[in-house]
């Protein structure tokens, strides 16, 4: 598989984030979610790579820039015929390196607190993300888990 960086131009990493987003709909009120949109992600603090299998694309994740040192994840999504086939950890890993080795000390993220968002705890939690306090411009919300880990050798 190829993890690239993406333009958010192609129909398959477009659709994938419409599916991003929709599956938000139903697990938390609209002030809880914090899932980018289109134009959130193509903004020139965010960087998107995906992750292809051939043709087909198997999983995306972004890393915004929050300052200097200070990356957040956002936007991880696994294509649903790759789920459970590794594909969320390999782009983590890779995203860890590039954000090692863009100067980021600290990578940060929010998900949701509800069961639906069980999976994801459990992998941030497998790379060494521990729960923390809000961050960037997040307020204490009892639907949203925070997180976060300092790149160092051991974990990039």
């Amino acid at each position: 598989m190829d993890i690239r960086v993406d333009d958010l131009r192609s129909h398959e990493v477009i659709e994938l984030i419409r599916e991003h987003l929709e599956a938000m709909a139903p697990t938390a009120p609209p002030e809880s979610r914090h899932a980018l949109d289109l134009d959130g992600l193509r903004g020139p603090d965010v960087t998107l790579w995906a992750m292809w299998d051939g043709v087909e694309l198997a999983g995306i994740g972004a890393l915004k820039r929050l300052s200097q040192t200070h990356a957040e994840i956002k936007s991880m999504k696994t294509a649903k015929p790759y789920l459970r086939r590794g594909v969320a950890s390999r782009l983590l890993s890779h995203m860890m390196r590039e954000a090692k080795s863009s100067g980021y000390s600290q990578l940060s993220l929010e998900t949701g607190s509800m069961e639906y968002f069980q999976p994801a705890r459990a992998l941030y939690a497998s790379f060494g993300f521990t729960q923390c306090a809000p961050f960037g411009d997040y307020l204490e919300d009892p639907n949203s888990v925070f997180m976060t880990i300092y790149i160092d050798e051991a974990s990039a």
